[in-house]
C-alpha cells in the first residue's frame, strides 16, 4: 500500500509519481471492488495514507501545499484506474477549498488547518439543481432542515459543504456540516449503475446545529454579490470535471491496448504484405484506435490550457476582474465540453478494438462506460457548449452555476 513520505522529503515532483503507485494499487482490483459496490471507506483510507486528501491544504496550514495543477494530475491519474475513486477524489479537493473561495481569510485557514489535523475526506454538493436546504437562524447559530438527492461521499466524508437558503431572502450559502452531528442521516438510495464507489447518496437534515462561522458564505449568482475571485469556483470545479473523464477514457484505452496486445485475435485481414512480428492488425482497429487518439489528445491539450489559465486568475487573487474571471470560465467549459465528447467516444468505440471478448464480465470494461455516462448524464455538456456559444456570438459571460 502507498503511504506518504515525510513531509520535508516531499516535492511537487513526487505527488504525480505517488497518484501513480496509487492508482497502480487500485488498478489491481479495481473490477471487483466496482462490482461489490460497497462504501469505500478502504479506498479512502488509502488516500489518507498516501497524504492525497490534504495536497491542496497549504504549507502553513498543515498540508501538502501542492498546487493546483498537481491536483489536476492527481485525479487524472487515479481516474484511469479507478474512475469513481477518481471522482470521490476530485470532489473531496474542491469542497475542501470551499472556504478559499466564499468565505474569510480567517474562516478558510482555521477551516485548513482543521482539515489537515484531521485527514479530513470531504464531500456534499453545492449545485443547484436540487431545492435547497433551510438554514434558520436560533440561540446558538443556525437549524439546517431538508434533504439532498445527491450528496458526494455521504456515507464517508468526514465534513459535508452544502447548499442552504437563508429564510426570507433565498440567498444560498454554503455551509459546512459536521456529518457526525446528530440529526444528519445519510439515506440507502445511491443505487446509480455507475460511480458506484464515489459514495453518491441522500442526506437527510433534521435540526442539524450549525455554527455561525460554518456558514461559509453565499453562492448567489446576483450581479456583485461573489468577487471574480469566487467565481473561479465554477472553472475549478469543470476542470476536476474534466480531468475525470480524460482519466476515464485513458484508462479504457490503455486497458483494451493492453488486452489486444495479449489476447490472440479473433480475426484478421489477409494482410497485404508481412507485419512486422507477425500477421497485420485489422485496418478498422487501427482507424478507430487513431481517432479516439486524436480525441483525447485535443481535450487534453484544451483542459492542460484552461488549467493553465486558471492557475494564472488564482494568482491574481482580489485583483482579478469580470472580463479575466469570464475569459477563464469559457476556456473550463470548453475543456469540459470536450472531455465529455472524448469519453462519451472512447467509452463507446474503444471495446471495438478489442473485439468479442470485451463482453466478459471479468474484465470489467464496462465500468468505465458506466462511470462516464453516469456523471455526463447529471452534467449534461449541451449546457456548457451553449454558454460557449453565447459568449462567441454576443461576449456574455458564463453564468456562476456549479457543478455536482
Amino acid at each position: 500500500m502507498t503511504t506518504a513520505p515525510q513531509d520535508d522529503q516531499v516535492t511537487a515532483q513526487d505527488w504525480p509519481h505517488i497518484a501513480r503507485e496509487m492508482a497502480d494499487d487500485l488498478a489491481t482490483d479495481a473490477v471487483e471492488r466496482e462490482q461489490a459496490g460497497k462504501p469505500p471507506v478502504d479506498e479512502v483510507t488509502r488516500l489518507r495514507e498516501a497524504g492525497l486528501l490534504t495536497l491542496l491544504v497549504p504549507a502553513e496550514h498543515g498540508g501538502a501545499g501542492a498546487g493546483w495543477r498537481t491536483a489536476y494530475t492527481v485525479v487524472r491519474t487515479i481516474a484511469a484506474a479507478d474512475g469513481a475513486v477518481g471522482h470521490l477524489l476530485g470532489s473531496h479537493y474542491f469542497l475542501s477549498c470551499a472556504a478559499r473561495f466564499f468565505a474569510g481569510p480567517a474562516v478558510a485557514a482555521r477551516v485548513e488547518r482543521e482539515s489537515a489535523a484531521g485527514g479530513w475526506c470531504w464531500g456534499g454538493g453545492l449545485a443547484s439543481d436540487e431545492p435547497p436546504l433551510v438554514l434558520t437562524p436560533v440561540r446558538d447559530g443556525y437549524a439546517l432542515e431538508g434533504r439532498r438527492g445527491q450528496v458526494a461521499a455521504a456515507k464517508v466524508a468526514d465534513r459535508l459543504v452544502v447548499r442552504a437558503a437563508r429564510p426570507g431572502t433565498g440567498e444560498p450559502l454554503a455551509v459546512l456540516v459536521d456529518p457526525a452531528r446528530p440529526g444528519v442521516v445519510p439515506g440507502n438510495d445511491g443505487d446509480t449503475f455507475g460511480r458506484r464507489l464515489a459514495a453518491y447518496d441522500s442526506v437527510e437534515f433534521d435540526s442539524v446545529t450549525v455554527a455561525a462561522d460554518d456558514v461559509l458564505g453565499s453562492l448567489s449568482p446576483d450581479d456583485g454579490v461573489l468577487s471574480p475571485f469566487a467565481c473561479l469556483a465554477a472553472p475549478a470545479a469543470r476542470l476536476f470535471s474534466a480531468q475525470f473523464c480524460l482519466g476515464v477514457a485513458e484508462g479504457l484505452l490503455a486497458e483494451a491496448r493492453e488486452y489486444r496486445r495479449a489476447a490472440h485475435p479473433l480475426w484478421r485481414p489477409l494482410p497485404r504484405q508481412p507485419w512486422p512480428g507477425g500477421p497485420s492488425p485489422d485496418p478498422y482497429v487501427l482507424s478507430t484506435c487513431g481517432e479516439l487518439v486524436v480525441a483525447v489528445r485535443s481535450a487534453s491539450a484544451l483542459a492542460d490550457q484552461a488549467v493553465e489559465a486558471l492557475v494564472r486568475a488564482l494568482a491574481r487573487g482580489e485583483d482579478l476582474d469580470d472580463e479575466e474571471c469570464a475569459e477563464t470560465a469559457v476556456l473550463a467549459s470548453a475543456a469540459e465540453a470536450a472531455a465529455f465528447r472524448a469519453v462519451e467516444e472512447v467509452t463507446t468505440r474503444a471495446l471495438d478494438a478489442v473485439g468479442p471478448g470485451a463482453a466478459a464480465a471479468r474484465h470489467g470494461f464496462d465500468r468505465f462506460w458506466r462511470d462516464a455516462r453516469t456523471h455526463t448524464l447529471r452534467a449534461p455538456g449541451a449546457h456548457r457548449l451553449r454558454e460557449l456559444g453565447e459568449h462567441f456570438l454576443d461576449g456574455a459571460h458564463p453564468p456562476f452555476t456549479l457543478p455536482l
